[in-house]
């Protein structure tokens, strides 16, 4: 396939999705009954999208698998073995989603072999690992947006903690503060995610009534009331204390690697990954929790969370540099008096309209796509080059 292709794609229904936001991007009608959580664009065998090819929808795995240097390009068919390496999705999240890590390569590689040795079918709720790839992911926000990301620094943790003061959580910081390293902070976490049911639910019911009293003064305990709410009993309500608390902003990013322990709490986004769907949950979900796993991949090292701004290139695109190898974010924004020229060295790139509408010329061919909101369109590394115009911001994923 040479030509840019117009896509539909996969709506995921998750149970934490918005009821307005995809719909607001698509400029579809809301379904009440219905939460739309993430918008798949991409190649993953559990939700392909569909590629418009002579009045015909086709798969893009398909299209992939018959034509791979076409598609992604000899560098990255050779790279990622005839495979698109990443995964694009809007994510939109009314609820907060699950406190969760992915694994890495080797862990993923790893887990899914014993999975797969011990007959557990890949559909199975209880599957951690279902492919062999890691999962490393950038998300930037569309609106304001919530997120834990990462282990706070030690004295922040036993600064937050000790507030409560509660007996039960006093007992569990002691480990801490009597080492404030890496292997102390595991062992309270562990200690602490392995409480008996009894004193899970004590503490959790005791730390939520006192955190109420705190919400105005800070959004730690604020976010502890909002989990305890949503996930009684549940003691993942400690990650705004044990993790870094973000508000991103609109255009406002975040990286982030295997092993990182996260969960996104609220707002629209768009994500952009390898593609890959192994995901390790720790709480905060009615799905499958496997903390023994969890804190075998988890890294606990303390950080301060770094947010992504674009560095604006030569060409006015805008690049989200992370050390990914599968993917690369950036945006473009044309206005009425500007033209965007793709670059003449690219692989294969999907694009998405988030705001205004454009209009895509093939420079080969002269054929023109419209691009309006909502709209993703797949350019095929064959294209020799394409040119952006019009009042739009556009999404664009691709390999480095």
């Amino acid at each position: 396939m040479q030509r840019i292709g117009v896509l539909k794609n996969t709506i995921q229904p998750y149970a934490w999705g918005s009821h307005t936001a995809i719909p607001e991007l698509l400029s579809t009608r809301p379904d009440p009954d219905t939460p739309q959580a993430e918008l798949w664009m991409g190649a993953h065998p559990k939700a392909p999208s569909l590629v418009a090819v002579d009045a015909e929808w086709v798969s893009l795995e398909e299209l992939i698998e018959r034509y791979p240097q076409e598609m992604l390009g000899r560098k990255t068919a050779v790279m990622f073995h005839n495979k698109l390496p990443f995964l694009f999705k809007v994510l939109a999240a009314a609820q907060p989603l699950s406190l969760q890590a992915h694994p890495s390569f080797t862990q993923a590689r790893q887990g899914f072999e014993r999975e797969n040795a011990q007959g557990i079918p890949l559909d199975d709720a209880k599957r951690n690992y279902r492919d062999a790839n890691h999962k490393p992911e950038c998300i930037c926000a569309l609106t304001p947006f919530w997120a834990l990301h990462g282990f706070r620094k030690i004295p922040e943790i036993l600064a937050l903690g000790s507030r409560l003061g509660l007996a039960v959580f006093e007992d569990l910081l002691k480990v801490l503060r009597n080492r404030p390293d890496a292997q102390g902070l595991k062992s309270f976490f562990e200690a602490l995610m392995t409480l008996s049911p009894a004193k899970r639910i004590l503490l959790t019911d005791q730390a939520v009534k006192t955190a109420q009293t705190f919400a105005s003064e800070d959004p730690v305990y604020r976010w502890m009331g909002e989990l305890g709410k949503a996930y009684p009993g549940d003691i993942g309500i400690f990650g705004p204390i044990l993790l870094n608390l973000i508000l991103l902003q609109p255009g406002q990013a975040l990286y982030l690697p295997a092993a990182e322990l996260h969960a996104y709490l609220e707002g629209t986004g768009i994500e952009l990954m390898a593609n890959s769907d192994n995901v390790l949950r720790g709480g905060l979900t009615p799905k499958h929790v496997d903390i023994a796993e969890l804190l075998r991949v988890l890294n606990f090292e303390e950080r301060t969370a770094r947010v992504l701004t674009p560095r604006t290139t030569a060409d006015g695109e805008r690049v989200y540099e992370c050390p990914a190898r599968e993917f690369v974010l950036s945006t473009i924004t044309v206005v009425s008096n500007t033209t965007y020229f793709s670059p003449t060295d690219r692989g294969i790139e999907i694009l998405l309209c988030t705001a205004g509408a454009g209009k895509m010329t093939d420079q080969g061919t002269g054929e023109e796509v419209a691009l309006p909101k909502g709209r993703a369109v797949l350019v095929p590394a064959a294209v020799k080059g394409y040119i952006l115009e019009g009042e739009a911001i556009v999404y664009k994923a691709a390999v480095p």
